[in-house]
């Protein structure tokens, strides 16, 4: 308890109101800059009068920073689980951005499973039933391998803006979550937990919020989310984005990945009118939007690499000069929260984009935090909520670390280098690639999040057996007239 003068009011901090019951049963109620939930204070006027004041503070069981695909998944398949969720987004207009455009067959599977599938309805969502990939003026198609799957389980692609939004209404029609825009300041911490959030609302009035669970997932380039992590962020390019309007891709509902110089381009459909294209630029190559400097690198250096089918869907969106662009960002997972705050999504795990992992590693992360604090009763017992997070990180690896590994790795791979060996190692994927079956299912299968817990040896051994079992581990068995002809082998033998 404490007593203070009537006359030391000061501005509040979190926003709290006070109801204060006063002598005479008359009862006021004023702003007051509040110490902790639990606590009360006696304000004494000049007369005499002491007055009991009580916090009433907004409580919840779990606030949600950020209502993206991560946050609004996960608001809803809380707020169906019974918890009470409040959800705070900064901007609730329809984002409009050029990522977050693909869902692999693996993320449907874990929409599915949260019961938003109906999200991708009345959106002009197309199906993706694999990629196609380019090199040199040869392709090969690679579907996705859904044969034990239901029929209804595919890749989707769609705008995202558009996605987000029936996502965010959908959370928003239960009771049990409350939805609102607000920017999000800082946390509130008492003896080393937090205990919730201050924000300020769309009017700009300043609120806390408390609750025993804080998930931020406001993505990855927010403050909020950077001061809980400190796992360093690699940026290796950029993403240029642009649209084509009124074009067929070569492969109707595939995706295509063309193998291009200085580096990687991807086409996809958004709509039944549009295709997204991004092109990867390496970081120290971008050239400024200024001056058309950009439209005349793509006009110059990425058009003639395209397939031919695209080509003057390309230039006329290149005219339009509605080129976007952003930098990558991948991010291990190695966030070190205070009790009661949980990182997900974006705000704490990036992999490199080029193979549209991001949702479906977000999803995925949804499922198994939803199973976890179904084990958690009362959200309030900050030892018991530490030690089933502390689990959730865990069970999430296999997927996530499979997938954020592949993308990094198939990213080194299909950026042009003037190495040679690093151009061989490009042509041996596109080689593998194309040989079809077990060799090109097994590598699609685990970055469409099919393949959660794939076996290392059902990708590396056919490599090996491909390239050759004696080349690779018996050197010392090559006759001696290529051991002599190139010397390295003997070092490499030894």
């Amino acid at each position: 308890m404490m007593v203070i003068n009537a006359g030391d009011f000061i501005s509040p901090l979190f926003g709290s109101v006070l109801h204060c019951d006063i002598r005479r049963e008359k009862r006021i109620t004023i702003n007051f800059k509040a110490l902790s939930r639990n606590e009360y204070c006696v304000i004494k006027s000049s007369a005499g009068l002491r007055i009991k004041c009580s916090a009433a503070p907004e409580t919840t069981d779990v606030i949600v920073v950020g209502a993206g695909v991560a946050g609004a998944a996960l608001a809803y398949a809380l707020g169906k689980d019974g918890r009470e969720v409040h959800i705070i987004e900064r901007d609730l207009t329809e984002p409009d951005r050029f990522v977050g455009e693909l869902l692999h067959p693996g993320g449907y599977l874990r929409l599915t499973e949260l019961g938003l599938q109906d999200c991708l309805e009345d959106i002009d969502a197309q199906q993706v039933l694999g990629f196609a990939f380019y090199k040199d003026g040869k392709n090969v198609k690679i579907p996705y391998p859904l044969d034990n799957f239901p029929s209804d389980v595919s890749g989707r692609s769609f705008h995202n803006g558009r996605f987000i939004q029936n996502m965010r209404h959908k959370a928003s029609t239960l009771p049990n979550v409350r939805l609102e825009q607000g920017a999000v300041t800082s946390l509130v911490s008492e003896k080393g937990i937090i205990r919730g959030v201050r924000y300020k609302t769309k009017n700009g009035e300043e609120r806390t919020s408390f609750a025993p669970l804080t998930v931020v997932c406001d993505g990855g380039f927010a403050n909020l989310s950077r001061s809980l992590c400190t796992s360093q962020v690699d940026s290796s390019s950029w993403f240029v984005g642009l649209v084509l309007e009124n074009c067929q891709l070569p492969y109707a509902n595939y995706g295509h990945l063309i193998f291009a110089d200085p580096s990687s381009m991807i086409f996809y459909p958004i709509s039944s009118r549009e295709v997204r294209c991004i092109v990867d630029v390496p970081r120290q190559k971008v050239p400024s939007t200024a001056k058309d400097q950009m439209a005349i690198y793509l006009k110059t250096v990425v058009a003639p690499q395209i397939p031919p089918q695209l080509y003057e869907s390309f230039i006329a969106a290149i005219e339009k000069r509605n080129i976007r662009t952003m930098t990558t960002r991948s991010m291990p997972a190695n966030p070190h929260p205070p009790p009661g705050v949980l990182l997900i999504g974006d705000a704490f795990n990036m992999r490199q984009p080029v193979t549209a992992g991001g949702m479906t590693v977000a999803l995925s992360d949804i499922v198994v935090l939803r199973n976890v604090l179904r084990n958690v009763r009362d959200l309030s017992d900050s030892a018991t909520l530490c030690k089933y997070l502390d689990s959730f990180y865990i069970l999430r690896k296999p997927l996530a670390s499979t997938i954020n590994i592949l993308a990094d790795a198939l990213y080194k791979i299909v950026s042009m280098s003037s190495d040679p060996v690093k151009q061989e190692v490009q042509q041996a994927l596109f080689d593998y690639l194309s040989l079809g079956g077990i060799f090109s299912s097994s590598i699609i299968s685990v970055v469409s999040g099919l393949n959660p817990r794939p076996v290392a040896g059902g990708i590396i051994l056919p490599i090996i057996n491909a390239e050759g079992v004696r080349e690779m581990f018996f050197l010392a068995t090559i006759p001696a007239y290529y051991r002599l002809k190139f010397p390295l082998i003997n070092k490499l033998s030894l």
